[in-house]
């Protein structure tokens, strides 16, 4: 890495989703809309669960935990999207570049790990659901929701420190609508292979474990459900652990394809297309499969739109 370059950019330019200004209005609805579906449902969802007495267990404590990392996970790069739909300029500041980069990359990569420990949970209520209570108790859950947080905020510091200590000479245009590693090191001035080889390294070693976790999960969940003499309780479970999947192979699907397999024959359309996809479209699908389709959930949140919360009768 070349140290003795000074950057002398202070700014970056996000050309974001060039085209007519309907096209632009359009989108900016759209992605508006699902923001505030996403941090309303979440807020609601934290709520509940704060409120609701029969929700204060491990399994909801998990899931009003990944509410908040949802809430924090599209605020780092949506509200920015939305103001580059209305800006002339575009313009964002390099501190204000890499805090975004750093905080949506510390965000995605907790994501991953909160979907396996989701998944573990899971497991042990559908295979193992006597000793359920004594494994999966209120001391392991907050162990684990800490860990992942301080995992998720370490794996990519170090690297992405140093990228920023990268010079940076100009050009500062990226034709994206958020920065992401590869097009952030083509504006460097000087080449840093090794750097970006260990980010991507990291991130696929993140990426590919926590799909096979997730999948071995629920084989051994699916394994047991066929056992189920219930044709009724056999379809229920399928029904929850096919949404699950569809959420997991959304998120995880899109994320290995930028940074797991190989891209750089890809589209810069087709790059925005997927990183739309897990940044912004993913969490609303998360509050729709893994909160609204859980009956004591729905009941809860049902009391919070109402106004009421919900007073447990001792």
């Amino acid at each position: 890495m070349n140290k003795s370059g000074i950057s002398t950019v202070t700014e970056f330019i996000l050309l974001g989703f060039p085209g007519p200004w309907k096209i632009q209005i359009i989108l900016f609805s759209m992605i508006l809309l699902i923001y505030i579906l996403t941090l309303t449902g979440n807020i609601a969802i934290i709520c509940a669960v704060r409120w609701d007495r029969r929700l204060h267990t491990p399994m909801y404590v998990l899931l009003a935990n990944f509410s908040f990392l949802e809430i924090w996970y599209v605020t780092c790069t949506v509200p920015n999207i939305l103001v580059n739909f209305l800006s002339k300029t575009k313009i964002i500041s390099f501190s204000g570049c890499f805090t975004q980069f750093y905080f949506f990359f510390s965000l995605g990569t907790t994501e991953c790990f909160f979907l396996c420990v989701m998944a573990y949970d899971w497991y042990l209520a559908i295979c193992r659901p006597l000793h359920y209570p004594s494994i999966m108790t209120r001391q392991l859950c907050v162990i684990l929701v800490s860990l992942f947080w301080l995992i998720g905020f370490l794996g990519h510091a170090i690297t992405i420190f140093f990228i920023s200590q990268l010079p940076f000479c100009g050009p500062n245009i990226t034709d994206h609508f958020l920065y992401d590693v590869d097009p952030l090191m083509a504006l460097s001035c000087a080449p840093a292979p090794i750097i970006k080889h260990v980010f991507h390294s990291v991130s696929s070693l993140i990426i590919i474990t926590t799909i096979w976790y997730i999948l071995g999960s629920y084989a051994l969940v699916l394994r047991v459900v066929l056992q189920v003499p219930s044709s009724v309780g056999q379809q229920k479970a399928f029904s929850t652990c096919g949404s699950h999947l569809v959420v997991v192979s959304v998120f995880c699907g899109t994320v290995a394809m930028m940074y797991v397999s190989p891209t750089s024959g890809s589209s810069v359309a087709m790059h925005k297309i997927i990183t739309l996809i897990y940044s912004v479209v993913t969490p609303v699908l998360n509050l729709l499969i893994y909160s609204l389709r859980n009956k004591d959930m729905k009941v809860a949140l049902h009391q919070v739109i109402c106004g009421m919360r919900i007073i447990q009768p001792l």
